[in-house]
């Protein structure tokens, strides 16, 4: 009797099953030593204050401790497992490990060098550092979200009470900015939109953060030729406040029996509204006036000052974007915002070399909304008076 013919599908079955063997279960196991082999092959050729402390070193490469780094590791391991890029082999012909895959993705970002450059500080390939920083973008993506999140109503009384403290503003809920991603595209994508004022192809970002420079509420993939106030304007936050279902909780009442709602700061390029504080404009101001803008100023300066630290440490961000994929930008972007918050979390220290030491929008002038809403230039003008009041009582007699 002829032995029984063997089944399509039992092939593909054996078939699957080779290709699942490839799947490490402890990838860790796999590419241990990667540190090591990555220390040893580029510490030398970095700031020589960094060569007898590894510590540190972790950190200029990577932008975060070794603690936060692991931390990071837990978040997306299931998704780097459960779903690994084809041809994830280095060159000594192991499986690269989630931490080697991390350290890949993260130094991408934080460096902003090409692919090629990365790949070669890892012994991988080109290709290989594209499929990990994406991977590793879909799965953090997805896995932190809970570090960027609007405040529920106990966090925002603990936010408020900060910015009072440091600035004397009662009720604000934190600082608004607006920043270029600044890119090149094919001659078959450009237009008018993406041209910014410039004449830079550019992406727009727009961030609220609160006392600690961590990152609250953001808004991209919007073309860069829109002014900030426009940008605002097409967001989601802007219609939840509009529909009073953000800054619209706790009413502060001031001396007198005076109230004031909750808002944000932010500078001449956005509308001043009810809940959207902007600055006094012109020249020969009252001292008071000028007081309440220098008072302004300094609680603005957080969201500016937090993106000079998103796009110094995620350098990604702050280089010419090569061809990005429009469709995949936001969530780089998206990602590098998460990455900035989860830094603050774990209380790691940013070095302080890594902030950009101009502004982060270099080469962008201001522009100014001439919109004022009434009830916003009379929330003005409240915060002008308990200021001044605020000084008067402090004064010593």
């Amino acid at each position: 009797m002829a032995p029984p013919k063997k089944s399509k599908k039992s092939k593909k079955d054996r078939k699957l099953k080779k290709n699942l063997s490839l799947v490490p279960v402890e990838p860790k196991a796999a590419d241990s030593d990667w540190w090591d082999s990555f220390w040893h092959k580029n510490s030398s050729t970095q700031d020589s204050s960094l060569s007898n402390d590894e510590e540190e070193g972790f950190k200029y490469f990577f932008r975060v401790s070794k603690k936060t780094f692991d931390y990071i590791c837990s978040l997306v391991r299931e998704d780097l497992v459960s779903r690994p890029p084809s041809g994830l082999i280095n060159i000594e012909g192991r499986l690269l490990s989630v931490e080697k895959q991390v350290a890949i993705a993260l130094r991408r970002l934080a460096s902003g060098e090409s692919q090629v450059s990365v790949g070669a500080a890892f012994g991988v390939g080109q290709s290989t550092v594209s499929q990990v920083t994406w991977r590793f973008i879909e799965a953090l993506e997805e896995r932190a979200k809970h570090h960027l999140k609007w405040p529920d109503s106990n966090r925002m009384e603990e936010i408020k009470s900060k910015l009072e403290e440091a600035f004397g503003l009662p009720n604000c809920c934190g600082a608004i900015d607006g920043t270029h991603i600044i890119m090149t595209l094919p001659t078959v994508q450009t237009s008018d939109d993406w041209c910014d004022l410039e004449d830079n192809y550019s992406m727009l970002l727009q961030g609220i953060v609160d006392h600690e420079m961590r990152f609250l509420d953001i808004v991209t993939g919007w073309p860069g030729g829109m002014t900030v106030s426009r940008l605002l304007k097409c967001s989601g936050f802007f219609k939840l406040c509009e529909g009073g279902q953000r800054l619209n909780e706790n009413v502060r009442t001031l001396s007198g029996g005076v109230e004031i709602r909750e808002y944000l700061v932010g500078g001449v390029g956005y509308p001043l509204l009810p809940w959207l504080i902007t600055p006094y404009e012109s020249n020969g101001l009252p001292a008071s006036i000028s007081a309440f803008n220098a008072v302004h100023g300094a609680a603005r300066s957080l969201a500016v000052t937090a993106f000079s630290q998103l796009k110094g440490t995620w350098r990604i961000l702050n280089k010419v974007m090569w061809r990005p994929d429009k469709r995949k930008l936001p969530s780089i972007i998206l990602v590098c915002c998460l990455l900035h918050n989860i830094r603050i979390d774990s209380g790691d220290i940013l070095q302080p070399d890594v902030a950009l030491s101009g502004h982060h929008d270099s080469g962008y002038g201001e522009q100014c909304c001439r919109q004022v809403d009434p009830l916003g230039r009379t929330m003005r003008d409240i915060l002008v008076k308990h200021l001044l009041h605020s000084k008067q009582t402090a004064a010593p007699k």
